[in-house]
């Protein structure tokens, strides 16, 4: 069987031990999945995975909001960010939600029939632009910002993740396409993405030195210390590189207006000459153009399946903290609710 990982040998999850082992229980309960390739491909650098898992689930399955709405707002991010897997996946976890009709106009390219939809699709795919004007205003009630917010930022991070290191089918021969697979495969997770998950189980995988009150937006909820964790063990593959690369890489992304780089991405550093800042700036603006060269210029000893899922991480999340940084979230957001509103189209 073709491996679906790029670049990287992860160990398979059966074999997984200590903290890693621990990640995978938790993946199995709570999202129903145990060996999701989007984690298996950090399973060699455990430091990263346990803070993606605890963002992920602390935001999209645990945290305040409807399931309907933050999957789509993560088929919009995956949209924008070019993931085919992740479009799929969170296309067909729609059909797990019981929103079988949305799920299947998402899978045929056409927009959700209803209006509150179609407003959270489009604040998931404008979240990539920074400054994006169609963010200033909330398609979800104002309490339910982390969860949100934190559900975006998760899949901007992991769709750069799986763009980089997994390849694109989700399923063996892209069986996904056929509508009766899509929905067998969400009816089987259905008992899972419909049940209540309390937050904070996550945040006993992280230790204590790992994380932090997190950003004001997630202030007060379990997203904030599980972001920062995330932030901590992404940024710390920093060190992989000279100080020179990684001004390269921060002054590069900091420049970014959200467009996907050209073909002809003069800015690009040659592999030969700086080959780590090539691949962090690769990672961050246009992963799914990493190609085994760009890898093995610079994948070569003493660094490891570990450094590459590091340096890797470190140009997503440059990309994530550029997103971040940009979005209104420091000020008060005005919701695109009516005042009384206080429930969310399911």
């Amino acid at each position: 069987m073709t491996s679906p990982f790029r670049y990287t040998e992860p160990i398979p999850p059966k074999a997984a031990t200590g903290r890693t082992a621990a990640v995978y229980e938790q993946l199995a309960t709570d999202f129903g999945i145990e060996d999701a390739s989007p984690f298996v491909a950090l399973s060699s650098a455990p430091e990263l995975l346990a803070p993606t898992w605890a963002l992920l689930r602390e935001s999209l399955i645990a945290g305040k909001g409807s399931r309907t709405g933050k999957e789509l707002a993560a088929v919009g991010v995956s949209r924008a960010n070019k993931c085919p897997f992740c479009v799929d996946a969170h296309t067909m976890l729609l059909h797990a939600t019981g929103d079988h009709a949305l799920a299947e106009r998402l899978a045929h390219g056409k927009p959700p029939e209803n209006e509150q939809h179609a407003r959270v699709l489009a604040w998931g795919e404008a979240t990539r632009t920074p400054g994006s004007p169609d963010v200033s205003t909330l398609p979800f009630p104002a309490e339910h910002t982390p969860g949100y917010v934190g559900t975006a930022l998760s899949f901007h991070f992991i769709n750069r993740i799986v763009s980089s290191l997994v390849i694109e089918n989700l399923l063996p021969g892209n069986v996904q396409r056929f509508r009766v697979v899509r929905s067998l495969g969400g009816r089987s997770l259905a008992k899972t993405v419909r049940r209540r998950i309390v937050p904070g189980a996550s945040l006993a995988l992280l230790d204590e030195d790992e994380t932090g009150p997190g950003p004001s937006w997630a202030a007060g909820t379990t997203v904030g210390p599980a972001y920062a964790a995330l932030r901590r063990a992404a940024t710390a593959g920093a060190d992989l590189l000279t100080e020179a690369d990684r001004t390269l890489v921060r002054e590069t992304v900091e420049a970014w207006d959200g467009t996907h780089p050209p073909l002809g991405w003069k800015d690009l550093p040659n592999r030969d000459d700086r080959p780590g800042a090539r691949l962090a700036l690769l990672a961050a603006l246009a992963p799914y153009r990493i190609a085994d060269e760009d890898v093995a210029a610079w994948k070569k000893p003493p660094y490891t399946d570990h450094c590459l899922v590091h340096l890797i991480a470190y140009g997503a999340f440059a990309a994530v903290d550029r997103i971040e940084r940009a979005l209104p979230l420091h000020t008060a957001w005005k919701s695109a609710l009516p005042p009384r509103a206080t429930r969310e189209v399911s």
